[in-house]
């Protein structure tokens, strides 16, 4: 089954990609829950001229997301974290946390866009990011787990 997406579905694709997936997963959970329609012909040409109109505006999107991606590069974040004897932490860190830094330096970014490997942190140490500002900017952001001081 032949389907465009109308929003971001997560491991899937991007709005407005079309794609080929099982007749059940379209029928019974994307198109009911309004994530993406039918691609008929005349779904693809109206497709095809909002992707024509949208190109110029896209591209000024693109170019924000890559001034944001700058902005990060620059920040050097050292996130506080109560801890034990040793290195392991009470609690994790995860991509919630991340996003809150993010948006007391002024850049709101959603949780959703932010994937720390493994998922969540629970040893102080060196870690790495991937944030997604645009499907063509995606961000290694690096930043540091430290025990807080006592």
């Amino acid at each position: 089954m032949e389907i465009i997406l109308k929003q971001d579905v997560q491991n899937l694709g991007f709005k407005d990609d079309v794609l080929t997936v099982k007749n059940g997963y379209g029928r019974n959970y994307l198109i009911p829950q309004g994530f993406a329609i039918l691609a008929t012909p005349s779904a693809k040409k109206v497709l095809a001229e909002n992707l024509k109109q949208r190109a110029f505006k896209e591209q000024k999107i693109v170019d924000e997301a890559k001034q944001t991606a700058e902005a990060l590069k620059g920040l050097e974040v050292k996130i506080p974290a109560k801890t034990g004897g040793t290195d392991k932490l009470f609690g994790s860190i995860s991509n919630a946390d991340l996003a809150e830094i993010f948006a007391k330096e002024g850049h709101a970014i959603d949780k959703k866009f932010i994937s720390v490997a493994g998922g969540t942190i629970k040893r102080t140490g060196k870690y790495t990011a991937a944030v997604r500002l645009h499907r063509e900017v995606i961000l290694d952001f690096n930043f540091e787990v430290v025990a807080e001081a006592n």
